[in-house]
């Protein structure tokens, strides 16, 4: 028996992981596909006028068996993936795009769900289902259901190619990573590095066989955490470069010609479906509805951002000379200088931050504290649920009446089989008509300690922290009825809002102050180091908001061009061009993501990644809301959550935001939150 035939018996149908072999998950694919086709026959085949309830309620009740062993499979190639289950998603990326487009294309289909769109004034529907309605039937007009037979043809020989694309962009991404992670033979090399961080490379580099050695492995993003403590400057630039060469040195991990590709394909289905271009085709489903208005919130910021930028970068050459290192400051410097400027500015070390920032302590009482005073909800770890991984940790949801509503997985440590940064994700998506309560995952990369070491987070880690749990609020505390509006299944550029709001409570000091202790003494951090840190929070931010435009600009660049345009040939010279654009090419400070390694750009973010900026403006404009109105309360927080977190897609996204807070969002807060006012 496949453990996917039927639902787990585990509470709230968690994944049985002691059942589950990786042999089970084609199959269970395979056999998910083919009912959701038979469930859909059944629907065109009827001899019934098409009603809401055997077209649209009957869609969003198939396919269950795929749902749930995808749902796993997906979970598990992003956390703890091998290279049979590598082998599995290559191999099932086109297969799953053809049965999507199975689906999406069947004219008879299509019949149905356009004849009760065309009637829906009529159907006596109440608000949430006539939007289900509409969004299935705009759904299949964007997947192309209104093109000829040809047409069709085209646009799943296109799905297809791109599937495999990605899944091989994603799989080099994880593979060269680890190629990468620098190998240190002397210890007089990490010479800024804590003691425990020693012991963690030394422990990292025995993992792989390196003993004697230490490794440091490489994160996601371009700048790396190392950067900022090791004094030796070489080897800042060794693990810079092998940073910015990741997926593009031509090795067999190469993404050069797969993005490239991607952007010419993409190109071309936005053709085919009377969009410009892939970004056109994109926003105009999204709060932005077209590219210059995202673009234009982007190059409007690009100017300050590059201003304070190069500012900063002058202080920083400013102290080099000081210091009589003879050196030009550069792209493997800024951190180590930032760092130094910053305890100079603001009287702030990071080290003596550290030690207040002890994981354990910043989850308990930092990260489900604020979920409490917020929302009532509290959170008991239990050990009686198989896991996939010795490290990932499952607790209750107990909602404020101390009913268990849902299970919450965190897997935090970084691994080699496991994908860069963080994010949230699920098990089971809530359904009231499917009877189905939240499983949630929140996935972080903290470099696990020594044994018997604490885990010190810096207070990048921190909001990290708070911004995955935010994701992960939306979808516990879903209310739905239809799976479709379940949780996060909003539009991307408003996604990002609730977990950007969750960001700001870290800082909050009646929750700082329960969280912000001494891993050793319990002291709560002084106030006078607590208001440096809180001082600090603008410093940087010239650098931190060009890198992250740089990376957003370029992500639209990409998705801007026709399907007439030339296909790039030189991804670098591609880059330059497009930072030099904006004001942006600024040596010292690269994007966040280059194109090669740009995992939003090349997935699920494509000419999307924009949306972090666009929902940090109402996330800063709905703080001030929050300030305005009390602060940290329970009346606040059933307030959001009755309006945003619980209504996952079930309303428009610009409703949502008044229905918070009673106006459109405003631009100021966030200009002086990020010191560019």
């Amino acid at each position: 028996m496949n453990p996917f035939t039927a639902p787990s018996t585990l509470p709230f149908h968690a994944p049985a992981f002691d059942k589950i072999k990786t042999s089970d998950f084609q199959p269970a694919m395979e056999e998910g596909m083919a009912l959701q086709l038979k469930e859909v026959e059944a629907i065109t085949s009827s001899t019934e006028p098409a009603t809401f309830e055997n077209t649209i309620v009957a869609m969003e009740k198939s396919g269950q068996m795929l749902g749930r062993s995808s749902a796993a499979f997906y979970n598990l190639t992003g956390s703890n993936t091998n290279d049979s289950l590598q082998a599995i998603k290559e191999e099932m990326a086109p297969k799953l795009a053809a049965h999507a487009d199975a689906i999406s294309l069947d004219p008879k289909l299509f019949t149905r769900i356009k004849a009760l769109y065309d009637q829906r004034s009529t159907l006596g529907l109440d608000p949430v289902s006539e939007r289900l309605l509409e969004r299935y039937y705009t759904r299949f007009v964007r997947a192309g259901a209104l093109l000829d037979e040809a047409a069709k043809t085209q646009m799943k020989k296109l799905n297809e190619e791109e599937a495999g694309l990605k899944t091989k962009f994603e799989d080099n991404i994880l593979k060269d990573r680890a190629a990468l992670a620098v190998v240190v033979d002397d210890v007089m090399q990490l010479d800024g590095f804590t003691p425990d961080a020693i012991e963690a490379a030394a422990a990292a580099a025995n993992e792989k066989g390196q003993d004697g050695k230490w490794l440091i492995d490489l994160r996601n993003t371009t700048s790396q955490p190392a950067l900022t403590d090791l004094k030796d400057r070489a080897l800042r630039e060794r693990i810079f470069k092998a940073s910015v060469s990741r997926n593009s040195r031509g090795s067999e991990y190469d993404n050069g010609k797969i993005i490239t590709r991607l952007a010419q394909l993409r190109a071309e289905k936005a053709k085919l479906l009377g969009f410009p271009n892939w970004g056109a085709y994109v926003m105009d489903d999204q709060m932005a509805k077209d590219p210059a208005t995202a673009m234009k919130l982007l190059s409007g910021m690009a100017p300050a951002a590059a201003k304070n930028a190069k500012a900063e970068l002058a202080k920083l050459q400013a102290l080099a000379d000081k210091q009589g290192t003879g050196i030009t400051v550069e792209a493997w410097d800024w951190d180590f200088y930032a760092e130094q400027v910053r305890k100079a500015e603001f009287d702030l070390d990071e080290a003596a931050v550290k030690p207040y920032l002890e994981f354990e302590t910043v989850l308990q009482n930092g990260v489900f504290y604020a979920a409490n005073q917020l929302f009532g909800l509290s959170f008991k770890e239990r050990n009686d649920l198989p896991v996939y991984h010795a490290d990932v940790r499952v607790f209750d949801i107990i909602d404020t009446t101390g009913e268990v509503i849902g299970l919450f997985y965190g897997d935090y440590y970084a691994r080699d089989n496991k994908n860069g940064g963080a994010w949230m994700s699920s098990f089971v998506d809530q359904s009231t008509l499917l009877e189905n309560q939240p499983v949630i995952t929140q996935n972080c990369n903290y470099i696990k300690p020594a044994a018997g070491q604490p885990l010190l987070l810096s207070w990048d880690d921190v909001t990290t922290l708070f911004h995955e749990f935010g994701h992960a609020l939306h979808g516990m505390m879903s209310a739905q009825k239809y799976p479709k509006f379940s949780g996060t299944a909003t539009s991307t550029d408003f996604v990002e809002f609730p977990s950007q709001v969750n960001e700001n409570w870290a800082m909050v000091p009646q929750v700082f102050n329960n969280y912000a202790k001494h891993y050793k003494t319990g002291e709560v951090m002084p106030n006078d180091l607590a208001e440096k840190l809180r001082k600090a929070s603008k410093f940087n931010q010239g650098y931190a908001t060009t890198e992250y435009l740089a990376a957003a600009l370029l992500d639209l660049e990409w998705h801007s061009m026709g399907a007439d345009a030339p296909r790039v040939t030189d991804v670098a010279a591609f880059e330059a061009a497009a930072l030099k654009k904006y004001g942006l090419d600024i040596a010292q400070v690269p994007p966040r993501y280059k194109s090669c390694y740009f995992n939003h750009s090349w997935t699920d973010y494509a000419a999307n990644y924009y949306a972090y900026i666009w929902s940090e403006v109402m996330d800063a404009d709905a703080f001030a809301w929050f300030n305005e109105n009390g602060g940290l309360n329970r009346a606040n927080g059933d307030k959001f959550r009755a309006a945003i977190l619980s209504q996952g897609g079930s309303k428009p996204e610009e409703q949502m935001y008044r229905d918070l807070t009673g106006r459109d969002p405003r631009v100021d807060p966030l200009l002086v939150k990020r010191g560019l006012k």
